[in-house]
């Protein structure tokens, strides 16, 4: 065969750097990864190599062919190219695993079925039998990979999972499989400690698959050397001579191993039954010369072991074994006997309980994140103890408290951390403390992302209906996965929205069901309250940010007019500027109250600067007043009851300024904004009025990005 066959071989999560440092020195070429995949090229003997010598493998597969999918009968059409003739023996046992989906193939037993009568048929038509199929007990598996539109058709060379060494008689109520463990122990240094002569000791060793694992790689032995099922034996173009050989080359490296171990290899457990199990699968190991267990607690360790080694533990942690019970003690004793008992050495406590393992008064040198099958776990890995035993006053580093990422809620952290870095020069130099840091920047992850001094509100919006509920409700949970740990970081709290379209007074309702979180923020010199949590919107349109600085700086010995005045924020900032009346007008009670509110926050004597309760759109057109400025930021459509017509920002917007300029001053100023993305001023307004589009110029770092979000308009009487 080639020498540039194309080898996948899947992983734990976590180990997808290890595993390709691991397949490169077993001679591949052109390593890459992805989560929980390594893609390599190398001849027929790399994949005998890698299931023989891969720690950290699940499967290896030999890519025989990849397409694009297009659909169902593509992926038919596709497979039955394939020359399985070349591949499956006649009377062979096989079965087809399928991982993925698309919206042709909406899942894996479908897929896996389309794959499988392509096989057939093509047996059927070129050899005129047909191979058996045995999902449980196959002699070959065939593999499809579906992942982001491509398809990979391939032989699995592992057969049963690699994690499967072939020692295994016994295990305990929650074994660790063999490939994590491996895992573990190359986070915690044993293969470097090992070779310096180190000791490796595991005082809840369970059935000992720590020690098993790390005699292992002391003495150089293969981890697939014990294992008689391997897929590619009953591959049909199976070569006996290379594998023999690898075979030899292996046993020859584990003698030599063997004879020069000095490695002292012990575990200790409080179970007789699983002590018994233990020795059991060390012995299958070939190993009990080498590795010592006894049925002993943690508490009866009272020597200090001055040496230099690793002390590693998998202890309980409630989830795992259901249960959550001393945990607190037991990790508290597992952090005195580390600090008292083992000085020189370095330590790996693989655990899901973050509270509990907060009592070991330590703090890691690094924190991995791994899974225990679908149990989030954490490797803390503890160095150089003797320097921090003396100092020991730190918890485990915030990070411990972080939900795990996968690739998409990275992709979100990544985007925040980038923003929250292109902003901060900004934030510090003008003392803001709420603004934008996402809005649909990916444009798969829907929400505007908003930081309020000290909270993170995040608001997502509705999925479109064409969105299978499946993807939108996956796509939801990756973002609020990002934001926690953004928050984690950040020390901030987290608060929810669901922003949809809002209908007639909807956009009014208070949302009782929450408890109400209310703060009072500065902007520049202004006080605001805003409402995180009762309303769609905060009470605070920050994009009107630079428009509020621009009113207070021409408001001055003005009078000002504002119209939907909301909570009246631009009030607040023009009579604190020195404006000598102002008039906010709105139909709504609830915003007029909370504008009220602002007034007497700041100090703002209310007979100067009054409130209106009217409807905007018939008061206008009959008000008599003449103002020096004038601020009209409508919706950009309302239906509301209240109302006497219903209103439509594009087609009812030239009405609405021209009754606006009525009300001017000589010299006076409307502005004039909105934001409808589509909107286009009515060349009659332009052509009557002198205006200014000065969109640009209010438009701050945290929306430079969504230029789209309002625009503005400076509009004089001709």
């Amino acid at each position: 065969m080639s020498k540039d066959l194309r080898w996948l071989v899947t992983c734990p999560k976590g180990a997808e750097e290890l595993l390709s440092n691991e397949i490169t020195a077993l001679s591949a070429s052109e390593v890459s990864s992805s989560v929980g995949i390594v893609s390599a090229l190398g001849d027929l003997k790399l994949g005998y190599r890698i299931c023989l010598w891969s720690r950290l493998a699940n499967r290896v597969l030999l890519s025989l062919y990849r397409f694009k999918e297009i659909d169902a009968d593509n992926l038919y059409r596709q497979c039955t190219e394939i020359p399985w003739e070349n591949h499956i023996i006649e009377s062979s046992k096989i079965c087809v695993d399928f991982v993925g989906k698309s919206e042709s193939i909406k899942n894996s037993m479908f897929g896996a079925q389309r794959v499988k009568d392509a096989i057939v048929d093509r047996f059927a038509a070129s050899t005129g039998t047909r191979p058996n199929i045995d999902t449980k007990n196959p002699d070959l598996r065939v593999n499809a990979r579906l992942k982001k539109g491509y398809i990979d058709i391939s032989i699995d060379f592992s057969g049963s999972s690699l994690h499967k060494r072939g020692y295994r008689e016994g295990q305990g109520t929650a074994p660790l499989k063999e490939n994590l463990a491996s895992l573990i122990l190359a986070r915690s240094k044993w293969h470097e400690i090992s070779e310096s002569g180190g000791f490796l000791f595991d005082p809840m060793c369970g059935s000992g698959t720590f020690l098993i694992e790390g005699a292992m790689i002391a003495a150089d032995i293969a981890p697939g050397i014990a294992r008689e099922d391997f897929g590619f034996l009953n591959w049909k173009q199976f070569d006996k001579t290379i594998w023999n050989d690898l075979l030899d080359d292996a046993q020859r490296r584990k003698q030599k191993g063997l004879s020069r171990i000095t490695n002292e290899i012990k575990g200790y457990d409080t179970n007789k039954k699983i002590i018994s199990i233990a020795a059991k699968n060390i012995e299958n190991a070939g190993l009990d010369e080498y590795i010592k267990v006894a049925h002993r607690s943690i508490e009866s360790i009272s020597d200090v072991n001055e040496k230099s080694g690793l002390f590693i533990v998998n202890p309980p942690y409630g989830e795992r074994l259901g249960e959550n019970q001393n945990l607190h003690k037991l990790y508290f004793l597992v952090g005195e006997v580390l600090k008292t008992n083992f000085p020189n050495c370095c330590a790996g406590i693989f655990t899901a309980n973050e509270e509990s393992a907060r009592k070991m008064d330590l703090s890691p040198t690094k924190i991995y994140k791994l899974n225990n099958g679908p149990i989030n776990c954490k490797l803390l890995f503890f160095e150089n103890l003797s320097s921090k035993a003396a100092t020991i006053a730190a918890r485990i580093a915030q990070q411990s408290l972080e939900p795990p990422l996968n690739e998409s809620s990275s992709m979100v952290l990544n985007r925040l951390n980038k923003n929250q870095k292109r902003l901060s020069a900004w934030l510090r130099k003008g003392k803001i403390n709420c603004y934008r840091i996402y809005d649909r920047d990916l444009p798969e992850f829907a929400a505007a992302i908003d930081i309020y001094d000290g909270y993170i509100l995040v608001q997502e919006y509705e999925a479109p209906r064409q969105i299978p509920k499946s993807i939108s409700n996956e796509r939801a949970k990756n973002l609020r996965l990002a934001v926690k740990v953004f928050a984690i970081r950040n020390g901030l709290e987290i608060l929810y929205k669901k922003r949809a379209r809002q209908i007639g007074s909807k956009q009014y309702d208070r949302n009782v069901a929450s408890s109400s979180v209310i703060k009072t923020i500065d902007e520049y010199a202004a006080k605001f309250e805003i409402n995180l949590s009762d309303y769609l919107d905060t009470g605070l349109f920050l994009d009107h940010r630079p428009l509020r600085r621009y009113l207070s700086q021409i408001s001055k010995g003005k009078t000002f007019l504002n119209l939907f005045c909301y909570t009246g924020t631009a009030s607040v900032v023009t009579a604190l500027s020195g404006a000598v009346s102002s008039l906010s007008v709105d139909m709504s009670k609830t915003y007029l109250d909370w504008a009220v509110r602002n007034f007497k926050l700041n100090g703002i004597d209310l007979s100067s600067h009054k409130v209106l309760r009217e409807d905007c759109l018939t008061w206008l057109p009959a008000n008599t007043l003449k103002f020096d400025i004038i601020f009209l930021d409508p919706p950009t459509f309302s239906n509301s009851k209240k109302m006497k017509a219903t209103f439509d920002m594009q087609r009812d917007h030239s009405s609405l300024i021209e009754a606006a300029c009525k009300c001017l001053n000589e010299d006076g100023t409307l502005i004039f904004s909105n934001n409808f993305k589509r909107f286009q001023m009515n060349n009659w307004i332009l052509e009557t009025f002198n205006c200014t589009d000065i969109t640009s110029s209010t438009i701050d770092q945290d929306f430079n990005k969504k230029k789209k979000i309002h625009k503005v308009w400076l509009i004089k009487n001709n």
